[in-house]
C-alpha cells in the first residue's frame, strides 16, 4: 500500500498516482476502452419550476442504452455548469435524484435544476429500469454470469463517467465545471467518479465509507453472500486484513478536484466516523503537495442516516464555491 505520507513532493506523485490508480483498476475490474457516441433519445419531457425535465436514454456501450432524467434549467445566455446526481442503493433508482416518490432532500437532480444547473441521474446497474429479468433490484448475479471479472463497482463507474459525456456535450454546458454528488451508494459512486474523471471538478459524497481497515466486516458491506456484492475482492483482503489501497487513496486520486465528504456521527451502519476524518487527513497531504489544501473537507453532523437540510445547504455552498 502507497503510504500518502511519503510521498514528498509534487513531482513525485504522477508515479505514485498511477501505481494506486492501477491497483484500484484491479479490483474494480476490466472496463470496455472504447467509447461509443451516445445518440441520445428523448423519450417525454414535462415542464418544472425553472427546468424542463426529458426522460432520455443513450447507449453507454455497443450494445447496451440506458435510461436517466436529465434536467433543463431554463434558458440563460452563457454555458451553465452540470452536476451528476447518483441515487442510493433504492428500488426506484434515478427516481429518487428526480423527486420521483423520493426524500425531497435527496432530489439532488431536481434541486440543481431550480439552481440553473444542467443535471443528469442515471440508473445505476440492478436498478430502477435496470434491474435484471427475473431477479430482484440489486441482485449483482446477473453482472457476474456476463462479466465474472468486472466488479459491480467498476460497471457502475463506468456509465456514470458516459453519463458525464451526455453532460459534457450539451452546448449549453460549460464543460470546464462538471461536478457530481449523491448519498449512501450515490457517495461512492460520486468519490470513484471523482477519482477516475478528471472532469469531475467538484463532489459531495455522503455516507459513503468507512476504511476497509477499520470496517467491523467490511465483506457485508461489500462482498455480502446475498447477491448484493459490490466489490469481490474485499472477501480476500478481509481474510488476511491486507487491503492494496483504502479510502485516503481513492481521495488522493481525486485531488486536485474539491471533495466535501459528509459524514454522520451517529449512523450505526457508520460506527466508526473518526475513520472518514483520517482518511481526509491522509489525503490532505496529496492535496497540499497540488496546492489545494481547501479542496478536500470533511463536514461532520448528528443527524443520523439522512441527508438533512443543512447538509444540503453546506453542499450548496460546496458546489457554488468550486463550479
Amino acid at each position: 500500500m502507497v503510504d500518502l505520507s511519503k510521498v514528498g513532493k509534487a513531482a513525485d506523485w504522477p508515479k505514485q498516482r498511477q501505481e494506486i490508480e492501477a491497483v484500484v483498476r484491479e479490483w474494480l475490474g476490466p472496463l470496455p476502452e472504447t467509447r461509443v457516441e451516445p445518440q441520445i433519445k428523448v423519450m417525454d419531457e414535462q415542464s418544472g419550476p425553472g427546468y424542463t425535465r426529458r426522460r432520455i436514454n443513450y447507449f453507454v456501450d455497443e450494445w447496451q442504452r440506458i435510461s436517466a432524467w436529465l434536467f433543463v434549467p431554463e434558458a440563460r445566455d452563457e454555458e451553465r455548469p452540470g452536476i451528476l446526481c447518483c441515487h442510493r442503493a433504492v428500488n426506484q433508482g434515478k427516481d429518487e435524484a428526480a423527486g420521483i416518490d423520493a426524500d425531497p432532500r435527496l432530489a439532488f437532480a431536481q434541486h440543481y435544476a431550480e439552481q440553473g444547473y444542467f443535471t443528469i441521474a442515471p440508473d445505476c446497474v440492478t436498478a430502477g429500469e435496470r434491474v435484471t429479468p427475473g431477479l430482484k433490484p440489486y441482485d449483482t448475479k446477473g453482472i457476474y454470469q456476463d462479466q465474472p471479472n468486472v466488479s459491480a463497482l467498476g460497471r457502475m463507474l463506468f456509465d456514470h463517467t458516459r453519463a458525464l459525456d451526455v453532460l459534457a456535450d450539451i452546448k449549453q454546458v460549460d464543460g470546464a465545471r462538471l461536478g457530481v454528488i449523491g448519498h449512501g451508494l450515490g457517495g461512492v459512486n460520486a468519490l470513484l467518479a471523482a477519482a477516475f474523471d478528471d472532469r469531475a471538478q467538484a463532489c459531495v459524497a455522503s455516507s459513503a465509507f468507512i476504511r476497509f481497515a477499520d470496517d467491523p466486516d467490511p465483506v457485508a458491506r461489500w462482498a455480502s453472500d446475498d447477491s448484493f456484492v459490490y466489490l469481490p475482492k474485499v472477501r480476500e483482503a478481509a481474510e488476511t486484513g491486507e487491503y492494496p489501497f483504502d479510502w485516503e487513496h481513492i481521495l488522493a486520486l481525486a485531488a486536485p478536484s474539491a471533495v466535501l465528504l459528509n459524514t454522520p456521527l451517529n449512523d450505526p451502519a457508520f460506527p466508526k466516523p473518526a475513520s472518514c476524518r483520517k482518511a481526509v487527513t491522509e489525503a490532505k497531504k496529496i492535496y497540499k503537495l497540488l496546492g489545494a489544501p481547501d479542496a478536500v473537507e470533511n463536514h461532520t453532523h448528528r443527524d443520523g442516516p439522512g441527508f438533512s437540510q443543512a447538509a444540503l445547504q453546506i453542499a450548496d455552498e460546496w458546489m457554488e464555491r468550486w463550479l
